[in-house]
């Protein structure tokens, strides 16, 4: 049976990125495994409850997941020639601001010390996007690619929520959950997703050096990027001056454990 130059082309690009999401959706798929191998390994006595390094771990991936996720989602509001993916742009920059909000405000608390760029696999991530003319290519890759690293996070998110003994980690993973959630609902929305190929792909990870995975470690004191909220923003922080116990957020001074 011949196959047309069109369908060749289609099945090339789709093979390609197939073996790209693969590649980059890896480091959520590690971060499942580091959070259960860890769980139970306590790095500091807070006044909030234990943190773990799966705690601390959490805390510093989903800042990560904002710092490429936000920039994408606004180049999803601008380059989406789809309106449903300008739908889902515009939520996923409301989840990440709010998220970001709620980390940045809990990992002082912590002594959890935040990057303020993500991994270098993220960041190939935007420069795909990035790369990617406007029009239909641009608004699968977004649809397929966010699908792919949000379900994999959403079990990261999971996990936390059900073994953390910390007050604020569980607070921040209840967020997440809700967040994650509505930002995987938006992308299937779009009727862009290969669901089968997504769900293929994020149970099957490549070896990738952990170089890749890991974003560049923060600096102690550094100004932090702030992801910027949308205009009418719909989602809110989470409240942690009342959870903390008092009106500035510090009843006493958080565990110095190392991390």
């Amino acid at each position: 049976m011949r196959v047309s130059r069109n369908a060749m082309g289609t099945l090339f690009v789709g093979g390609a990125l197939s073996l790209t999401l693969a590649a980059l959706v890896y480091p959520s798929l590690l971060g499942v495994r580091t959070v259960s191998a860890a769980a139970s390994r306590v790095i500091a006595d807070t006044q909030w409850g234990p943190l773990t390094e799966g705690d601390r771990d959490f805390v510093v991936k989903v800042r990560a997941a904002g710092l490429w996720e936000h920039p994408v989602a606004r180049m999803g509001v601008e380059k989406g020639t789809d309106r449903r993916v300008v739908t889902a742009g515009r939520t996923l920059v409301d989840g990440h601001a709010a998220l970001d909000t709620t980390v940045r405000k809990i990992a002082p608390l912590l002594d959890i010390t935040l990057p303020n760029l993500a991994s270098p696999q993220q960041t190939g991530f935007v420069s795909r996007l990035t790369t990617d003319s406007k029009g239909e290519q641009f608004d699968r890759d977004f649809a397929n690619i966010l699908r792919q690293t949000d379900g994999s996070f959403f079990t990261t998110v999971a996990q936390i929520r059900s073994t953390t003994k910390n007050t604020l980690v569980r607070a921040l993973a209840e967020q997440a959950d809700h967040i994650f959630m509505n930002h995987i609902a938006a992308l299937e929305q779009t009727g862009l997703v290969d669901i089968d190929q997504v769900l293929a792909q994020q149970t099957t990870a490549p070896d990738l050096p952990d170089s890749d995975l890991t974003p560049p470690p923060g600096i102690a004191g550094q100004q932090l990027a702030v992801l910027t909220p949308p205009p009418n923003p719909s989602a809110s922080p989470v409240d942690i001056d009342r959870i903390a116990g008092s009106e500035d957020g510090v009843t006493s001074a958080p565990g110095n454990g190392k991390k």
